[in-house]
């Protein structure tokens, strides 16, 4: 077995590539997923079933009620935006659907991970090319987190391990990611990206993380093989 690695999983595009990234690297992963209160809390289901067709070492799926604060259009009484075009929904402000420290929180989580089961490997499927615009998804922010958590650890302070985050998606396109993915063999079928999918779990085909992962998939001439509503 390869060294342990934490892998931030959504169940989404991403995170699932990242995954697989992950596992041909050589690591051993543990996949962390969150139940925060989101609507679109299908996408616990996605990352269960990703974790096991790419056979992690173990899958926790943590427990953080963001509703309690709100203000994002996932946790709240909000509308999700729709759109008509990725252009359309490109906006130099940021969107409603930012979850308020949504990666922070949840680096925080993977880093206690990470001491208990002796990592010194962080994957997240952040990236900062066709992306939202959230805060939380930029180089400098990686790089400002990985040189606290060496500060905030006690295998930091000892000087026994020395934290590494991965963003290996920080510079891709989606169409690139698309293709990563399927040069490893990522089954995308067991994922799900949408921010408000039907009872179903169909995505809406419309919200900003809907729209990007088709215009990836298009400009990778694949099809992506999840359901949407107006299919």
């Amino acid at each position: 077995m390869g060294r342990p690695a934490i892998v931030l999983l959504s169940g989404g595009l991403d995170s699932t590539t990242v995954l697989a990234i992950a596992k041909e690297q050589g690591f051993t992963p543990y996949a962390l997923s969150f139940r925060y209160g989101q609507r679109h809390s299908v996408e616990l289901e996605a990352a269960k079933r990703v974790a096991e067709a790419q056979g992690v070492a173990r899958h926790v799926i943590a427990d953080i009620d963001l509703r309690v604060f709100g203000g994002s259009a996932l946790t709240d009484d909000i509308e999700v935006p729709k759109h008509d075009s990725v252009e359309e929904a490109a906006s130099s402000s940021v969107p409603i659907t930012y979850v308020p420290a949504r990666n922070t929180i949840f680096l925080s989580f993977a880093l206690a991970y990470a001491e208990v089961v002796g990592a010194t490997d962080i994957f997240t499927g952040v990236t900062a090319v066709d992306y939202s615009g959230y805060p939380d998804c930029r180089p400098e922010y990686m790089d400002a987190y990985a040189k606290m958590a060496n500060l905030a650890t006690r295998a930091g302070i000892e000087g026994t391990r020395e934290l590494k985050l991965h963003s290996p998606l920080i510079a891709l396109s989606k169409a690139g990611i698309v293709r990563e993915g399927l040069r490893l063999g990522v089954d995308y079928s067991l994922t799900s990206s949408c921010y408000d999918p039907d009872e179903q779990g169909q995505a809406c085909g419309r919200c900003d993380t809907c729209l990007m992962r088709l215009k990836g998939f298009a400009e990778a001439g694949a099809t992506d093989p999840v359901q949407y509503q107006d299919a």
